[in-house]
């Protein structure tokens, strides 16, 4: 079976941050057909909509022969593992797994849109991602990076999480 990259951002803002982006992590690395290639930085980043708890954030690369159905399941069983539950949209998580991209694939479903059509815009997605892909064009146009250094720098918005702060 074809082998096609995969990214991913990983979002946390509910309990232990940390933990459950490496529960997410290891989770992606044990599924059948899945490696995990790459791992970002961890960034702590201001939340879109109506929480006002601050996110962690991490971008991951796998390699995969999983189709992109196939890993929106799997990414939902991790977040239902990790103690999410159904909510308000944009509303605060215990872990939040997106697909970016899967290869070239370009979807358009009610439950999935690939590439993910907010990332260009969103510097929370953006900055892990430049560590891991930063070729990686959001809008089929510019890279990661470039979109990234295009934004105004906002350390309240993103910036790298140290742990114990």
């Amino acid at each position: 079976m074809r082998t096609r990259r995969a990214l991913l951002l990983l979002g946390a803002n509910l309990g232990d941050r940390a933990a459950a982006l490496r529960l997410a992590v290891d989770g992606l690395n044990r599924l059948e057909g899945c490696r995990v290639r790459k791992v970002s930085r961890i960034y702590e980043t201001a939340p879109v909509g109506p929480s006002d708890k601050p996110y962690l954030n991490q971008a991951v690369e796998l390699s995969t022969e999983r189709t992109a159905i196939g890993l929106l399941v799997e990414a939902k069983r991790l977040e239902a593992r990790a103690g999410r539950r159904p909510g308000i949209r944009w509303g605060a998580r215990a872990l939040d797994v997106d697909l970016l991209a899967l290869g070239n694939e370009k979807t358009r479903t009610p439950w999935l849109t690939l590439p993910h059509p907010a990332t260009a815009g969103r510097a929370f997605a953006l900055a892990p991602l430049s560590d891991i892909a930063p070729a990686f064009k959001p809008d089929g146009r510019r890279a990661a990076r470039t979109l990234l250094a295009a934004m105004k720098p906002d350390p309240r918005i993103v910036k790298l999480w140290r742990h114990g702060r």
